[in-house]
């Protein structure tokens, strides 16, 4: 019986979610294995290696975006899961717009992202 998790997610871009990944200080790897319960591998397109026997994983849908794939259990052994997921969708959220904002044109001189993950960017 398997113990991993498959959840929809908005993310689309393969390149800004491993830059986010490494971002929130996170190994990243490749068409690799998501560890899970029991020595259990599934395997991902993209592989957030976390300390400890498990890995956050997400894999390509046929329209472009990917699914978080985990043993959200074992995760959760060693690391908030909803903090560390959280903080990836927030960092790609802002890696994006930003890429975004760039792409239409516009100069980003600065940004910062407040505790609070209010993002902050001077023209």
């Amino acid at each position: 019986m398997s113990h991993f998790s498959t959840l929809r997610t908005k993310i689309t871009d393969a390149e800004i979610l491993k830059s986010s990944l490494r971002d929130v200080g996170v190994s990243v790897k490749t068409q690799a294995d998501v560890r899970g319960y029991n020595g259990q591998r599934v395997r991902a397109d993209i592989v957030a290696v976390l300390e400890g026997e498990y890995d956050l994983g997400w894999s390509r849908n046929p329209d472009g975006s990917f699914d978080l794939i985990a043993d959200l259990w074992g995760v959760a052994k060693k690391h908030n899961q909803t903090e560390l997921i959280n903080s990836i969708n927030q960092r790609y959220a802002v890696t994006k717009t930003l890429a975004e904002v760039k792409r239409t044109g516009h100069t980003v001189v600065a940004q910062s992202v407040g505790t609070d993950g209010r993002v902050t960017v001077q023209k």
